[in-house]
């Protein structure tokens, strides 16, 4: 039986020998390597090519190299009892929880003006109410979300969290779809770690925008295609936002001429939120995959029926 990897990095070399020496009863190749595709059994991958999983007629399971799945279930052509696999972790949740309560303080303690002061040689003290006094919203329940808001809730934050479907999270009022207004009208900052799906797409936009408190700042850490990019200039040029603190981008890396590289408002970070550890990351993926081939519970399985 033999493994596939599709990594668009320059360390696939490294990963398809890590791989293989945490997975020694299956010979792990290249995407490029196959010769054979119907002895595929397995699928290691970040965003494959359109319509290339169809091609191995075998495929018993995929992983995804992150917590999204949406690069796969883009793939029209995949059957939709595939099982898929997402990598999440200790180590990927720790570096979301830290880079989320990392760009919520900045926001909250009001540093990005601060920092654009010491620029101008200004002495700019900024009086910000305590943590108790702030209303943090966190967009997406999911494994990462609940331990983003779990962790905000510990810094003394008023959290609360709005998902497609209930969710009970201790000392944080969650909201469901139908009372998305209710949540944005509380979230003076708010933090989006949605997956990508048809509904998520462009969700944030100006309607949505103009619900939130004004001068509120937003912190988006899921996907790319799910912010209308110029309604977020629009709105942060007549002060309804004061601040969009950005991970995840439409084109990746962020094309030079970009708007985004030189508003004042606007802090861009190089989709780095959660980038996954190679070597912890690796150890994941195999503790998972093995999981599911000996029959055993899978915590981060999924297929597209099932969706997210």
């Amino acid at each position: 039986m033999s493994l596939v990897i599709h990594l668009k990095s320059a360390r696939r070399d490294w990963w398809k020998s890590h791989l293989q020496s945490l997975l020694p009863d299956i010979e792990c190749v290249l995407w490029d390597e196959v010769t054979n595709p119907d002895a595929i059994l397995y699928a290691v991958v970040w965003k494959p090519p359109a319509g290339g999983l169809a091609t191995f007629k075998n495929l018993q399971c995929i992983v995804s190299v992150g917590a999204g799945i949406d690069h796969v279930l883009a793939d029209k052509a995949l059957p939709e009892d595939i099982p898929i696999i997402r990598t999440t972790g200790s180590d990927l949740t720790q570096r979301m929880r830290e880079y989320v309560c990392l760009h919520v303080l900045l926001q909250h303690r009001q540093l990005m003006a601060t920092f654009a002061a010491q620029r101008n040689q200004q002495w700019a003290p900024a009086i910000t109410p305590t943590a108790a006094d702030r209303t943090v919203g966190v967009m997406g329940l999911g494994k990462l979300g609940q331990s983003a808001a779990q962790s905000l809730k510990a810094l003394g934050f008023k959290v609360v969290g709005w998902a497609r479907s209930h969710h009970q999270i201790d000392g944080i009022t969650c909201y469901t779809e139908a009372e998305l207004s209710r949540f944005l009208q509380q979230a003076e900052i708010l933090v989006c770690l949605l997956p990508l799906t048809d509904t998520t797409e462009n969700i944030l936009n100006k309607d949505l925008f103009q619900q939130l408190p004004p001068g509120a700042a937003i912190i988006n850490a899921g996907r790319g295609e799910q912010l209308v990019e110029q309604d977020l200039i629009e709105t942060l040029d007549s002060s309804q936002l004061s601040h969009a603190t950005l991970d995840v981008f439409r084109t990746e890396p962020l094309p030079a001429d970009h708007p985004f590289w030189t508003h004042p408002s606007i802090t861009i970070t190089p989709h780095i939120a959660s980038l996954i550890d190679p070597e912890s990351g690796g150890k994941e993926i195999a503790r998972n995959l093995k999981a599911f081939i000996a029959g055993k519970t899978v915590e981060d399985l999924t297929n597209r029926k099932r969706g997210y």
